[in-house]
């Protein structure tokens, strides 16, 4: 069996970006073609190999995909959903390719592998209950949903970019009954997971008692705080992306 050459860094070379600047500018060139056959080779020749890249090294990571064929799969459908989406990203807005193209890259894993999951999770046969782990047969019992490791990433992932979002605001706003307003919502996503609403109605006291402002005082500040919202993520292509809004 043949052995695997170790590859050597020379001094004082860095290694090169798989999805760096380079990419970028190609994507806006690429944007700026005007020809199919000119957009065609500036995708072969400066833009696949990254968007390959990407796509294996979020699979990889996030462990989307348990064998070579499903992977292989899921890379190739990943890839080419990257190239469909090459005319939506838009540079004016400031955002960075890579960070464009990793959010859409991971949604569409995700949701690639909750299609996959809600199918698996069909087939599964009950005939054998008392096989099943305590789990499972308490799951059954009450038709509980366990969410996936993937659902439970993007959840995760979703709150942490809202809180980039509300300081963003709590930083634009010298209203101090819509700083009030801010505080009480990021302190409402902290306790999410031990809160056990019914309706609006009961998020909406919640948030009043723990601001301390009357319902009047909360609700003019609430709209306040949802125009900023749209601002900020209207103008930022990933926050956008995230939240899934249409301006």
């Amino acid at each position: 069996m043949a052995k695997l050459k170790k590859k050597t860094v020379k001094k004082g070379k860095t290694q090169k970006l798989y999805f760096g600047k380079e990419a970028h500018d190609a994507i806006v060139e690429y944007q700026l073609a005007e020809s199919k056959k000119e957009k065609h080779k500036i995708y072969e020749h400066k833009i696949k190999n990254s968007f390959n890249k990407l796509a294996e090294n979020l699979i990889f990571i996030h462990g989307f995909a348990r064998d070579a064929n499903s992977f292989q799969r899921l890379k190739l459908d990943c890839v080419s959903f990257l190239y469909e989406t090459l005319e939506k990203f838009d540079p004016a807005r400031g955002s960075k390719a890579f960070s464009y193209f990793n959010v859409c890259a991971k949604h569409f894993l995700i949701i690639q592998t909750n299609k996959r999951n809600k199918i698996n999770n069909r087939q599964v046969s009950l005939d054998n209950f008392a096989g099943l782990s305590n789990r499972d047969k308490k799951s059954v019992e009450t038709y509980s949903y366990i969410p996936s490791p993937e659902t439970q990433m993007i959840q995760k992932e979703d709150r942490d970019r809202m809180f980039q979002v509300l300081k963003i605001i709590e930083g634009r706003t010298r209203n101090e009954n819509e700083k009030l307003c801010i505080q009480a919502v990021e302190k409402l996503f902290i306790d999410i997971d031990k809160l056990e609403f019914l309706n609006k109605r009961a998020i909406f006291v919640y948030l009043r008692e723990i601001s301390g402002l009357n319902p009047k005082q909360l609700s003019v500040a609430m709209s306040n705080v949802r125009k900023n919202f749209r601002d900020v993520v209207g103008n930022n292509e990933e926050f956008k992306h995230m939240f899934n809004l249409r301006f």
